[in-house]
């Protein structure tokens, strides 16, 4: 139900339990039966579910919300965003995450085959991010977060690249590159090395630039934007040319010339 962008997954469970679901005509209470989408009929509470047009959005998340469709403390979330544009959407998801002091550049889909491949750590997608320090970098500090270092957990974390935005007298911007997405990365990398950080923006994710979208303001991927980060996905998933080496090379080229 989620894949077809009616619902969470943890709606769908709650809807499925409560007995509003049919599927092929029988109602099931299992949030786990195997359903072959190409196949099966999903109903819900009388309504048949049809597979919603592909959206693909980006926001640029303000400071303060939460990256969830619903949160147990009440806190306000993206879904907030959206409600605000006044238009009429099937259900969206966001593609990972960004926690609730973070801002900047979000991607939501119903397309969660799409959102899955760009959010899996397999495609090493560089995600930047413009970062605000309590105080002033050096070159030991950009230095000690290309290698990274362990959490207090052993997870070892690292930024592919980092260097100076622009500076104060008491704090200053840096931009950090992550090819990967765990936990609240920055934040933890930075206080590892006693830096406090006092704003954090994501900037772009792969080739989407956030630009000057408002904060706040959410819309659709342009055509040349969605080709472009599926080409970068494409690429990183494709497997590594075989090397062959260059005496084995010249001895296939030998014995082809024999038998020509």
């Amino acid at each position: 139900m989620s894949k077809l962008g009616h619902c969470s997954r943890s709606q769908a469970a709650e809807l499925i339990r409560a007995g509003r679901v049919r599927l092929n005509g029988s109602v099931r209470r299992d949030p786990e039966t195997a359903v072959r989408l190409e196949r099966d009929h999903i109903v819900v509470d009388g309504l048949a579910i049809d597979p919603p047009k592909k959206i693909y959005l980006m926001m640029n998340k303000p400071r303060g919300l939460v990256t969830t469709a619903s949160d147990e403390k009440g806190r306000d979330t993206i879904y907030s965003v959206l409600e605000k544009t006044g238009a009429s959407l099937p259900w969206i998801a966001p593609v990972g995450r960004l926690d609730k002091a973070s801002e900047g550049l979000l991607l939501l889909t119903n397309d969660s085959e799409w959102g899955a491949r760009i959010a899996s750590p397999h495609s090493h997608l560089h995600k930047t991010y413009h970062v605000q320090i309590g105080g002033l970098a050096d070159e030991q500090l950009l230095a000690a977060l290309a290698p990274g270092g362990k959490s207090e957990n052993g997870e070892v974390l690292r930024a592919v690249q980092s260097r100076m935005l622009r500076s104060g007298t008491k704090n200053c911007w840096l931009e950090i590159i992550l090819d990967e997405g765990k936990n609240r990365q920055i934040r933890r990398m930075l206080a590892a090395l006693g830096v406090e950080v006092l704003r954090l923006v994501r900037v772009a994710i792969g080739p989407l630039q956030l630009g000057k979208l408002a904060k706040g303001a959410c819309r659709a991927l342009a055509n040349e934007e969605k080709r472009l980060i599926d080409g970068t996905i494409w690429h990183a998933a494709a497997p590594p040319k075989r090397q062959v080496p260059s005496g084995t090379a010249r001895a296939a080229d030998q014995a082809q010339a024999t038998k020509g």
